[in-house]
């Protein structure tokens, strides 16, 4: 991602324009672009799993803790999606792949 430049000796009104532009330009090819979930299916599998085990040994506290925290995380997400301009499918999309785009890792 390009870093936001600017000449010192501009005028801070015209750089906060520019940087407004450039944001902007940056959100568009960011709802533009497709999205890869692979990572986020191999995540969101790594936490079932983690969740039917807990369930399976009678870990009921932790499982309502791991799951309301993916719960949160997601909801915040799908929150800034939204506030970033970003609705419908494409929102859920980009949330989950925040959520559990981690998966990437392994």
């Amino acid at each position: 991602m390009d870093e936001l430049n600017f000449d010192e000796n501009e005028p801070q009104s015209v750089r906060e324009e520019r940087f407004a532009a450039e944001r902007a330009e940056r959100r568009e090819a960011r709802k533009a672009a497709s999205l890869d979930s692979r990572g986020a299916h191999l995540g969101v599998a790594i936490v079932t799993i983690a969740l039917v085990l807990l369930r399976w040994n009678g870990k009921l506290v932790a499982l309502g803790i791991v799951g309301g925290v993916f719960l949160l995380w997601f909801s915040a997400a799908l929150a800034w999606a939204y506030a970033d301009g970003d609705h419908g499918r494409h929102a859920l999309q980009r949330a989950y792949n925040v959520t559990f785009g981690w998966g990437d890792g392994f």
